[in-house]
Protein backbone atom coordinates (compact mmCIF):
# COMPACT_ATOMS: atom_id res chain seq x y z
CA UNK A 1 0.00 0.00 0.00
CA UNK A 2 1.24 3.26 -1.12
CA UNK A 3 1.61 6.14 1.37
CA UNK A 4 0.04 9.37 0.85
CA UNK A 5 1.73 12.30 -0.21
CA UNK A 6 1.50 14.97 2.17
CA UNK A 7 -0.94 17.49 1.12
CA UNK A 8 -3.48 14.44 0.68
CA UNK A 9 -2.62 13.72 4.18
CA UNK A 10 -3.08 16.73 6.13
CA UNK A 11 -6.26 16.94 4.01
CA UNK A 12 -7.33 13.37 5.69
CA UNK A 13 -6.39 14.48 8.97
CA UNK A 14 -8.75 17.83 8.52
CA UNK A 15 -11.61 15.89 7.04
CA UNK A 16 -11.13 13.50 10.17
CA UNK A 17 -10.69 16.70 12.60
CA UNK A 18 -13.54 18.48 11.80
CA UNK A 19 -15.74 15.25 11.44
CA UNK A 20 -14.71 14.41 15.14
CA UNK A 21 -15.97 18.33 16.10
CA UNK A 22 -19.11 18.21 14.57
CA UNK A 23 -19.85 14.67 15.93
CA UNK A 24 -18.60 16.13 19.40
CA UNK A 25 -21.49 18.85 19.24
CA UNK A 26 -24.34 16.66 18.52
CA UNK A 27 -23.23 14.52 21.33
CA UNK A 28 -22.97 17.32 24.31
CA UNK A 29 -24.89 19.37 22.96
CA UNK A 30 -23.09 22.13 25.35
CA UNK A 31 -22.88 25.93 23.72
CA UNK A 32 -20.00 28.00 25.47
CA UNK A 33 -20.01 31.60 25.01
CA UNK A 34 -17.76 32.86 22.53
CA UNK A 35 -14.06 34.29 24.54
CA UNK A 36 -13.89 38.13 24.44
CA UNK A 37 -10.48 38.90 23.20
CA UNK A 38 -8.69 42.43 22.38
CA UNK A 39 -6.01 42.29 19.35
CA UNK A 40 -3.23 45.26 19.51
CA UNK A 41 -0.99 44.14 16.25
CA UNK A 42 1.57 46.09 14.25
CA UNK A 43 0.21 44.37 11.69
CA UNK A 44 2.02 44.69 7.92
CA UNK A 45 5.63 43.91 8.98
CA UNK A 46 6.25 40.29 9.29
CA UNK A 47 3.55 37.94 8.21
CA UNK A 48 2.35 36.35 11.30
CA UNK A 49 0.45 39.33 12.41
CA UNK A 50 -1.83 38.05 9.47
CA UNK A 51 -2.31 34.61 10.13
CA UNK A 52 -2.65 35.60 13.68
CA UNK A 53 -5.57 37.63 13.24
CA UNK A 54 -7.02 34.98 10.15
CA UNK A 55 -6.83 32.84 12.62
CA UNK A 56 -8.80 34.84 15.39
CA UNK A 57 -11.48 35.80 12.44
CA UNK A 58 -11.64 31.51 11.70
CA UNK A 59 -12.59 30.50 15.52
CA UNK A 60 -16.41 30.94 16.12
CA UNK A 61 -15.91 30.11 20.34
CA UNK A 62 -13.63 33.81 19.61
CA UNK A 63 -15.26 36.79 19.89
CA UNK A 64 -13.26 40.06 18.79
CA UNK A 65 -14.11 43.45 20.88
CA UNK A 66 -11.57 45.76 19.22
CA UNK A 67 -8.14 46.15 17.17
CA UNK A 68 -5.68 48.50 17.36
CA UNK A 69 -2.71 48.76 15.08
CA UNK A 70 0.86 49.58 17.09
CA UNK A 71 4.09 51.01 16.03
CA UNK A 72 5.10 53.01 13.16
CA UNK A 73 2.45 53.88 10.45
CA UNK A 74 -0.07 52.92 12.40
CA UNK A 75 -2.67 54.84 10.23
CA UNK A 76 -2.11 52.24 7.53
CA UNK A 77 -1.79 49.58 9.74
CA UNK A 78 -5.78 50.22 10.39
CA UNK A 79 -6.62 50.75 6.76
CA UNK A 80 -5.16 47.19 6.14
CA UNK A 81 -6.92 45.60 9.61
CA UNK A 82 -10.06 47.55 7.75
CA UNK A 83 -9.66 46.08 4.24
CA UNK A 84 -8.78 42.41 5.90
CA UNK A 85 -12.51 43.03 7.80
CA UNK A 86 -14.07 44.20 5.01
CA UNK A 87 -12.96 41.15 2.86
CA UNK A 88 -14.32 38.98 5.62
CA UNK A 89 -17.35 39.98 6.56
CA UNK A 90 -16.38 41.16 9.86
CA UNK A 91 -16.75 44.98 9.80
CA UNK A 92 -18.60 44.88 13.04
CA UNK A 93 -15.34 44.79 15.00
CA UNK A 94 -14.23 47.98 16.08
CA UNK A 95 -10.50 49.20 14.99
CA UNK A 96 -8.69 51.85 16.67
CA UNK A 97 -5.21 53.61 15.20
CA UNK A 98 -2.45 53.47 18.06
CA UNK A 99 0.31 55.43 18.53
CA UNK A 100 2.31 56.21 15.88
CA UNK A 101 6.23 55.57 17.71
CA UNK A 102 8.74 54.03 15.86
CA UNK A 103 13.02 53.98 16.52
CA UNK A 104 15.48 52.15 15.49
CA UNK A 105 15.79 48.86 14.14
CA UNK A 106 12.59 49.04 13.35
CA UNK A 107 10.90 46.62 10.85
CA UNK A 108 9.96 47.30 7.17
CA UNK A 109 6.09 47.31 6.11
CA UNK A 110 6.75 44.94 3.53
CA UNK A 111 2.72 44.92 3.11
CA UNK A 112 2.04 48.38 2.44
CA UNK A 113 0.66 48.10 -1.53
CA UNK A 114 -1.95 45.93 -0.43
CA UNK A 115 -3.08 47.73 2.94
CA UNK A 116 -2.96 51.29 1.05
CA UNK A 117 -5.50 50.03 -1.50
CA UNK A 118 -7.70 49.81 1.42
CA UNK A 119 -10.78 52.43 1.97
CA UNK A 120 -9.79 55.17 4.23
CA UNK A 121 -12.03 55.66 7.47
CA UNK A 122 -11.72 57.30 10.55
CA UNK A 123 -10.59 55.67 13.45
CA UNK A 124 -11.01 55.87 17.13
CA UNK A 125 -7.80 56.07 19.61
CA UNK A 126 -6.18 53.13 20.55
CA UNK A 127 -5.70 53.78 24.05
CA UNK A 128 -9.25 54.65 24.52
CA UNK A 129 -10.66 52.40 23.00
CA UNK A 130 -8.93 49.21 24.96
CA UNK A 131 -10.02 50.82 28.17
CA UNK A 132 -13.65 51.36 26.95
CA UNK A 133 -13.51 47.45 25.80
CA UNK A 134 -12.02 46.28 29.38
CA UNK A 135 -14.57 48.97 31.46
CA UNK A 136 -17.52 46.87 29.44
CA UNK A 137 -16.08 43.24 29.93
CA UNK A 138 -14.14 43.36 33.33
CA UNK A 139 -12.79 40.36 34.13
CA UNK A 140 -13.70 38.60 31.27
CA UNK A 141 -11.24 40.43 28.26
CA UNK A 142 -8.18 38.72 27.06
CA UNK A 143 -5.32 41.34 25.38
CA UNK A 144 -3.42 39.70 22.69
CA UNK A 145 -0.66 41.86 22.06
CA UNK A 146 1.69 40.59 19.63
CA UNK A 147 3.39 44.07 18.72
CA UNK A 148 6.04 46.39 20.29
CA UNK A 149 4.26 47.49 23.83
CA UNK A 150 3.67 51.41 23.25
CA UNK A 151 -0.25 51.25 23.13
CA UNK A 152 -0.23 48.79 26.20
CA UNK A 153 2.21 51.26 28.27
CA UNK A 154 0.29 54.10 27.59
CA UNK A 155 -2.91 52.55 28.39
CA UNK A 156 -1.51 51.79 31.62
CA UNK A 157 -0.29 55.18 32.72
CA UNK A 158 -4.10 56.24 31.40
CA UNK A 159 -5.79 54.08 33.78
CA UNK A 160 -4.14 51.80 35.50
CA UNK A 161 -6.69 50.72 38.35
CA UNK A 162 -9.19 49.78 34.71
CA UNK A 163 -6.18 47.70 33.29
CA UNK A 164 -5.89 45.82 36.17
CA UNK A 165 -9.78 44.54 35.15
CA UNK A 166 -8.28 42.90 31.92
CA UNK A 167 -8.73 38.27 32.77
CA UNK A 168 -5.25 38.47 31.06
CA UNK A 169 -2.71 39.37 28.29
CA UNK A 170 -1.36 36.90 26.10
CA UNK A 171 2.19 38.12 25.05
CA UNK A 172 4.29 37.80 22.14
CA UNK A 173 7.36 39.15 23.36
CA UNK A 174 10.70 38.02 24.79
CA UNK A 175 13.39 35.54 25.00
CA UNK A 176 13.73 33.48 27.95
CA UNK A 177 16.49 30.66 27.61
CA UNK A 178 16.54 30.47 23.17
CA UNK A 179 16.75 33.65 20.85
CA UNK A 180 16.09 33.76 17.07
CA UNK A 181 17.52 30.73 15.44
CA UNK A 182 19.44 31.89 12.65
CA UNK A 183 19.99 27.79 11.76
CA UNK A 184 17.10 26.96 13.81
CA UNK A 185 18.87 24.96 16.22
CA UNK A 186 20.66 22.08 14.08
CA UNK A 187 24.25 24.02 14.89
CA UNK A 188 23.96 25.35 17.81
CA UNK A 189 21.26 26.65 20.63
CA UNK A 190 20.91 30.60 20.56
CA UNK A 191 21.11 32.22 23.46
CA UNK A 192 18.48 34.70 24.43
CA UNK A 193 18.50 38.11 22.35
CA UNK A 194 16.47 40.81 22.94
CA UNK A 195 13.46 40.15 20.92
CA UNK A 196 11.86 42.43 18.52
CA UNK A 197 8.56 43.62 19.93
CA UNK A 198 10.47 43.81 23.31
CA UNK A 199 13.36 45.59 22.52
CA UNK A 200 10.95 48.33 20.21
CA UNK A 201 9.87 49.63 23.33
CA UNK A 202 11.49 48.11 26.83
CA UNK A 203 9.66 50.86 28.99
CA UNK A 204 6.43 49.66 27.80
CA UNK A 205 7.40 46.44 28.21
CA UNK A 206 8.42 47.27 32.02
CA UNK A 207 5.18 48.83 32.72
CA UNK A 208 3.43 45.75 31.42
CA UNK A 209 5.40 42.99 33.72
CA UNK A 210 4.71 45.28 37.10
CA UNK A 211 1.44 46.01 36.30
CA UNK A 212 -0.33 43.27 38.35
CA UNK A 213 -2.15 41.73 35.14
CA UNK A 214 -1.84 38.13 34.57
CA UNK A 215 0.68 37.58 31.38
CA UNK A 216 0.72 34.72 29.02
CA UNK A 217 4.03 34.92 27.28
CA UNK A 218 4.97 33.45 24.01
CA UNK A 219 8.71 34.13 23.90
CA UNK A 220 11.15 32.78 21.21
CA UNK A 221 11.56 29.99 22.98
CA UNK A 222 7.86 28.52 21.73
CA UNK A 223 7.03 30.45 19.05
CA UNK A 224 9.65 29.81 16.19
CA UNK A 225 7.27 27.40 14.00
CA UNK A 226 7.96 27.47 10.46
CA UNK A 227 4.79 27.47 8.27
CA UNK A 228 6.36 24.74 5.84
CA UNK A 229 5.88 24.43 2.06
CA UNK A 230 3.27 21.54 2.46
CA UNK A 231 0.94 23.60 4.79
CA UNK A 232 1.40 26.40 2.30
CA UNK A 233 0.37 24.01 -0.72
CA UNK A 234 -2.56 23.65 1.58
CA UNK A 235 -3.73 26.71 2.15
CA UNK A 236 -3.28 27.69 -1.67
CA UNK A 237 -5.62 24.74 -2.51
CA UNK A 238 -8.26 26.70 -1.11
CA UNK A 239 -9.97 30.09 -2.61
CA UNK A 240 -11.77 32.28 -0.03
CA UNK A 241 -11.18 36.13 0.65
CA UNK A 242 -8.92 35.44 3.83
CA UNK A 243 -6.98 32.65 2.37
CA UNK A 244 -6.37 34.85 -0.92
CA UNK A 245 -5.16 37.57 0.89
CA UNK A 246 -3.06 35.22 2.48
CA UNK A 247 -1.29 34.45 -0.38
CA UNK A 248 -0.68 37.51 -1.85
CA UNK A 249 -0.02 39.36 2.02
CA UNK A 250 2.82 36.25 2.14
CA UNK A 251 3.60 37.13 -1.57
CA UNK A 252 4.36 40.92 -0.68
CA UNK A 253 6.45 40.05 2.60
CA UNK A 254 8.93 37.59 0.73
CA UNK A 255 9.57 40.15 -2.35
CA UNK A 256 10.68 42.95 0.35
CA UNK A 257 12.19 40.18 3.11
CA UNK A 258 13.41 37.83 0.88
CA UNK A 259 12.25 34.72 2.84
CA UNK A 260 10.17 32.45 1.96
CA UNK A 261 8.65 30.07 4.95
CA UNK A 262 7.09 32.17 7.59
CA UNK A 263 7.61 31.81 11.25
CA UNK A 264 4.17 31.25 12.86
CA UNK A 265 5.18 33.77 16.41
CA UNK A 266 2.26 35.82 17.01
CA UNK A 267 -0.08 33.19 15.62
CA UNK A 268 1.49 30.84 18.29
CA UNK A 269 -0.38 33.70 20.64
CA UNK A 270 -3.51 34.06 18.99
CA UNK A 271 -3.83 30.20 18.91
CA UNK A 272 -2.51 29.91 23.17
CA UNK A 273 -5.87 33.06 23.67
CA UNK A 274 -7.83 30.29 21.36
CA UNK A 275 -6.71 27.21 23.73
CA UNK A 276 -4.37 27.08 26.24
CA UNK A 277 -3.39 23.89 25.54
CA UNK A 278 -1.60 24.72 22.16
CA UNK A 279 1.16 26.02 24.51
CA UNK A 280 1.59 24.84 27.53
CA UNK A 281 2.93 27.15 30.12
CA UNK A 282 5.44 27.73 33.60
CA UNK A 283 5.57 29.91 35.99
CA UNK A 284 8.20 32.85 36.11
CA UNK A 285 9.49 35.90 36.90
CA UNK A 286 10.80 38.15 34.37
CA UNK A 287 12.33 41.52 34.64
CA UNK A 288 12.61 43.74 31.56
CA UNK A 289 16.45 45.58 31.19
CA UNK A 290 16.54 48.66 29.40
CA UNK A 291 17.73 46.57 25.90
CA UNK A 292 14.73 44.61 25.89
CA UNK A 293 16.57 41.46 27.35
CA UNK A 294 13.63 39.45 29.08
CA UNK A 295 15.76 37.90 32.28
CA UNK A 296 14.81 35.53 34.76
CA UNK A 297 14.69 36.46 38.46
CA UNK A 298 14.62 34.75 41.46
CA UNK A 299 11.36 36.31 42.73
CA UNK A 300 7.34 35.16 42.81
CA UNK A 301 6.18 34.67 39.29
CA UNK A 302 4.90 37.41 37.21
CA UNK A 303 3.99 35.98 33.97
CA UNK A 304 3.32 32.22 32.45
CA UNK A 305 5.71 31.79 29.53
CA UNK A 306 5.90 28.65 27.20
CA UNK A 307 9.02 27.20 26.98
CA UNK A 308 8.87 24.72 24.51
CA UNK A 309 7.51 24.58 20.82
CA UNK A 310 4.23 22.30 20.46
CA UNK A 311 3.77 22.53 16.19
CA UNK A 312 1.40 19.76 16.22
CA UNK A 313 -1.01 20.99 18.87
CA UNK A 314 -0.63 24.33 17.07
CA UNK A 315 -0.97 23.02 13.52
CA UNK A 316 -4.13 20.90 14.58
CA UNK A 317 -5.63 23.86 15.78
CA UNK A 318 -4.87 26.37 13.10
CA UNK A 319 -4.94 24.40 9.78
CA UNK A 320 -8.70 23.05 10.00
CA UNK A 321 -9.83 26.21 11.04
CA UNK A 322 -8.58 28.69 8.29
CA UNK A 323 -9.36 26.09 5.81
CA UNK A 324 -12.45 24.96 6.88
CA UNK A 325 -14.05 29.23 7.20
CA UNK A 326 -15.60 30.62 4.14
CA UNK A 327 -15.61 34.25 5.86
CA UNK A 328 -17.10 36.57 3.26
CA UNK A 329 -17.46 40.24 2.37
CA UNK A 330 -20.31 42.16 0.57
CA UNK A 331 -19.18 45.09 -0.83
CA UNK A 332 -15.90 46.50 -2.41
CA UNK A 333 -13.13 46.52 -0.22
CA UNK A 334 -10.78 49.14 -1.91
CA UNK A 335 -10.71 52.63 -3.24
CA UNK A 336 -11.97 52.68 -6.66
CA UNK A 337 -9.28 53.36 -9.32
CA UNK A 338 -8.60 56.94 -10.29
CA UNK A 339 -8.41 57.60 -14.15
CA UNK A 340 -6.61 60.11 -15.55
CA UNK A 341 -9.26 62.90 -17.46
CA UNK A 342 -8.04 63.35 -20.40
CA UNK A 343 -9.25 66.66 -22.31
Amino acid sequence: MKSLPGTALIAVILLVNLCATAASAQTTGNVTPPHKVFLDTDIGDDIDDVFALGLLLSSPDIQIVGISSAWGDTAVRSRMIDRLLCETGREEIPVATGISKTGPGAGAFSQRPWASKGIDHQHADAVALLLDQIKQNPGELTLVAIGPLTNIGAAIDRDPTTFRELKGVVLMGGSVYRGYDEDHGFITAAPPNAEYNIAMDPAAAQKLFHSGVHIYMMPLDSTQISFDETKRNLLASLSTPLTDAIQVLTAEWTRTTHSHTPTMFDAIAAAYAIDPNTCPTTPINIDVDAEGFTRVVRAAPNAEACLEPHPEEFFKLMIPRLLSQNLTGTHACVEPAKHAVTQ
